[in-house]
């Protein structure tokens, strides 16, 4: 199947789980909300295993976790890529 395919036949799918994962308050800035921090990683750790890296996880630092995820499974001969990302949000309010 084609991605552009998999995307149009997968797209409310999508919009459901970027929903949910958008609804967690995960403010880094806000120590009332450390705990939401730590949902939305363990949010982004659960997706990333289900798309199947296995050795996906969310790691506790001093301050906020972090996740981190391997598939070291496509062969030496096969680049190496890395994607970097942040999941907490800043707050909502005051909106300017």
């Amino acid at each position: 199947m084609a991605w552009n395919s998999y995307i149009e036949q997968n797209q409310d799918r999508f919009i459901d789980e970027l929903k949910t994962f958008i609804s967690i308050p995960s403010v880094s800035a806000s120590d009332d909300h450390f705990q939401d921090v730590v949902k939305a990683g363990e949010w982004v750790s659960s997706k990333l295993q289900s798309i199947g890296i296995s050795n996906a996880r969310l790691m506790k630092t001093e301050t906020h976790p972090v996740v981190y995820g391997d598939w070291l499974h496509a062969g030496d001969d096969k680049p190496t890529v890395l994607i970097y990302g942040h999941f907490d949000v800043q707050p909502a309010d005051p909106y300017e």
